[in-house]
This record gives C-alpha cells, structure tokens and sequence, in this order.
C-alpha cells in the first residue's frame, strides 16, 4: 500500500526539475548528505513548495523500502495527501521538523521516522522546497533535524549569491534611470518587490508590494507611486512628485550602440525600450518617458537588433519590404531625431547612447534556461500591431521560443505567468499543462478550468 498519491510521471518530473530553481544546487546537497545516507541506509528527498518529490538518493535497500509508500520522485507528500510527515509538514510550518515514526498519521508509515527541512528563495521571499533524509529505522536520530537545516541553509545561501550577483549587474544597468531624477525620490526595485537601490539613499534590502506595470504602490514611507517597467526591474515614483527632469545628454558623437551596455555617472545615457504586449510602446531615456509611435518603435527595435547600423536600403527593407524606400527613411529619421537628438545617428543609422529592451531581454533569459523570469517579463507579442516585415520576423520568433521553453521547462509560477499574456489566455495546451502541475487546492485551477471550459466551448 502507497502512503503518497502519484503526481507526476518520468517525464514530467525531468520537467519540474529543470524548471526548479534547485536544480543547479543539486550536486551540492547530494554531496552533503550522502554520506549520510549511504552510511545509515537513509534515504534523502528533496522537493518543490508543492511537496512533490523530485530527487531522491540512498543506498538500493533504502529505495526499495521507499518505493513501497511512495517516498520516490514524482510522488506528492504534501500534508494534504498524507497528513504529518517530514516534508509536508515543513513545508506547511516553514521551519525544520523531526517526525517520529508513530507521529506520522499514516498508518504504513509508521515505521518510518524522517526529519525535514524548508528552503527559501531569498527573492521572492517564499519556500520552493524542502530537504528532507528519512530512515525505516524505529527512530531516526533527532539530530537529523540539524543536518537537514544546515543543508537548507547551504542551499539558501548558494541561492543568495547568485541572487547578489544578478542584483549588481541590474544596477549598473539601471541606476542611470535613478540618477536623472536629480534627488527627486525614486526606487529601483526587482520584479518581486526588493528594493536594489533608492534615490536618495536609505531602502536598500528592503520590500515593497510586487510591481505591476503601470499600477500605483505604497513606497516604504507610505506615499504612492507609479511602478513604471524597465525590462527586468521597475522604477517606481511618487505618483504626487515632480516629473523626471530631462536629462543631460552625454552621448560620445558616433560612439557603437551596445545592446544592454551599462550605464552609470558620466556613461552613455541609457534608453530603454518597451515594446511587449502594448498597444502604446514608449522609451525611457535616463528616467525621462518618451512615447513612441508605431514606427518610430520598430525603428527603435531594429536599432537595438542591430547595434552597428543600418544603411538606408536596409533600414527600409526591415520597415516596407521591397516596397519602401530610403527617402521615407529619412523623412522618419528626421521626426526620431525630433524627440532623441543627436542620439540618433547617421551613416549608417544607429544610436549612440546604450540599449536595453525588453523583447532582447526575454532573448537572453531564454537563452540562459531563465523561464520563471522570462514568462514575467513576456507580457505579449513584440508590437503586436506592427506589419514590418523584420518586426514581424522577431515577434513570431520569439513568441515560438517562449512558448515551447515554458511548455517543455517552466513550472507552475512560469506557465501562469504566460497565461496572463494575451497569446498565452487563449493556449489549450498552456492550459492543460498548467491543470498537471498546479497542486491539488489551488486557487488558479479554478480560473484554469473555466478558461478551458470557455475555449472547448468557442467562447475564448
């Protein structure tokens, strides 16, 4: 008899391991606890927040007599599946937990004794997971319960550093935006709420609510702001402040565009480009918002696919197809230089100040097997509206790439984020995808359901 329900097959659980943010930290752990394990015929687990089973590790004997209650990948020990145990119950507490054999409400498993603990993600500030080492021994030493929580801690702190790493390089990115605000109040802030950096200084590490582009937020001071997005991070003003003070240009004359150079005090000015899922694309030049028109945004696009440049038969060829023409080029040209200056160059066409966009972003994410971050920032198609013949062959590509990356290696958190896009609201194989991984309990399932009901039905 099986103590614990089957939640996912083989094949889905290579899937949900990819996606975990634990994955790359799995040499690490195994090594710690192995020896362990192999020594005392322990068998070690380790989980998603969910409680499903994604690695195990122990001698044969211990995985035999594991297999027999379910304790293998792809088996779900949430407290809901199987009342008190060393993982769901960690995971139901948020602190380590050692679970005597007879506490277990199980009856089979009663002679199993195991001690767990949860980790946390240091960004997001939610538990992703527990480790957990069991033993069909009457009594697993307590002391367990110390290894597991260093072992957690280990993972936590591997976890922190990268999340550090990422952070510096998101400064020295943005930090242009804050510094054009001329000591006006403003924060940087990641895609989860943690404050990087704030002008002036003084909420750094701290939390606000987790941004929606556009959407007004309680700073850490209580006054209100616009959460205006920059790719992966957003700045955030007092909606009752001054606007951004125009910037001081200083650009080097027919310096290369580099696509997501840094920026800092006395750098290129930085412009960042918006251009996912809106129907209103618009630039944001050190701080300083610049609506764009359609055409001017697929110029812009094509400046930031294109670092080095362009001549003006190719610019027109990305714009018309072999339709257009160079003169209508440089008609629109003159009308970009109408709001960027002598940012915008000639022979060929570029810019000379940094690029960071938001569709090149989503690109390197993808690349780097990020799915959780580029399903955030996806919020739709490139320019949805755009007939650029270059344009339309970036925004079918990218949307193909992102689609399978979430559906072959996002989990939960991903694939719901694509949901929410306007490609992803009316996906049947999203949705179905997102019905297998989502717990049993969730409230989304509910709104995937409906959904699912409403496409079967023709209504979507």
């Amino acid at each position: 008899m099986q103590a614990a329900p089957l939640v996912y097959d083989r094949d889905r659980v290579a899937d949900a391991r990819a996606a975990h943010p634990l994955d790359p930290h799995l040499p690490m752990l195994r090594d710690l606890l192995r020896q362990v394990a192999d020594e005392a015929d322990h068998l070690m687990v380790i989980t998603d927040e969910a409680g499903h089973a994604l690695w195990t590790d122990g001698p044969p004997t211990a995985r035999r007599q594991a297999e027999r209650i379910g304790l293998l990948e792809g088996f779900c020990w949430a407290e809901g599946s199987v009342g008190t145990n060393g993982i769901g119950t960690p995971l139901a507490t948020g602190r380590p937990e050692y679970v005597y054999a007879s506490e277990h409400v199980a009856h089979v498993l009663h002679r199993w004794s195991c001690a767990g603990a949860p980790i946390t993600d240091p960004d997001t500030g939610r538990v992703i997971g527990c480790v957990d080492v069991s033993a069909t021994v009457e009594a697993l030493h307590p002391a367990a319960v110390a290894l597991v929580g260093a072992a957690a801690r280990l993972a936590e702190s591997r976890l922190e550093l990268e999340m550090r790493l990422r952070d510096e390089r998101l400064r020295e990115r943005f930090l242009p935006h804050l510094r054009a605000l001329r000591g006006a109040r403003g924060v940087l802030a990641t895609a989860t709420g943690r404050i990087l950096a704030a002008e002036p200084d003084g909420w750094n590490g701290r939390r606000v609510a987790v941004p929606v582009a556009g959407g007004e937020i309680a700073l850490p001071d209580g006054r209100p702001a616009i959460a205006e997005p920059l790719g992966e991070v957003f700045v955030l003003r007092p909606s009752d402040g001054p606007a951004a003070p125009r910037p001081v240009r200083t650009g080097t004359p027919g310096a290369p565009n580099v696509a997501g150079a840094p920026g800092g005090a006395g750098a290129r000015p930085l412009l960042t480009l918006t251009l996912l899922g809106t129907e209103q694309p618009y630039a944001l030049l050190d701080g300083r918002r610049i609506p764009l028109t359609l055409r001017h945004a697929e110029i812009l696009a094509l400046f930031a696919l294109n670092p080095r440049g362009l001549n003006g038969d190719r610019l027109s060829r990305h714009l018309y197809g072999d339709e257009g023409s160079p003169v209508t080029v440089r008609a629109e040209i003159h009308r970009l230089r109408g709001q960027l200056g002598d940012l915008v160059r000639a022979k060929p066409y570029r810019l000379s100040c940094a690029v960071d966009a938001d569709f090149l972003t989503v690109r390197r994410l993808l690349d780097e097997g990020d799915a959780v971050s580029a399903a955030r920032l996806y919020g739709g198609e490139l320019l949805p509206r755009s007939d650029a013949p270059a344009i339309r062959a970036e925004r079918d590509e990218l949307a193909v790439r992102t689609r399978r990356h979430l559906l072959d290696r996002g989990g939960a958190g991903a694939l719901w984020a694509y949901a929410q896009t306007d490609p992803g609201r009316a996906d049947p194989e999203v949705l179905e995808r997102l019905r297998a991984v989502l717990p049993a309990g969730d409230p989304r399932l509910a709104a995937v359901a409906s959904r699912s009901a409403r496409l079967l039905d023709g209504d979507a």
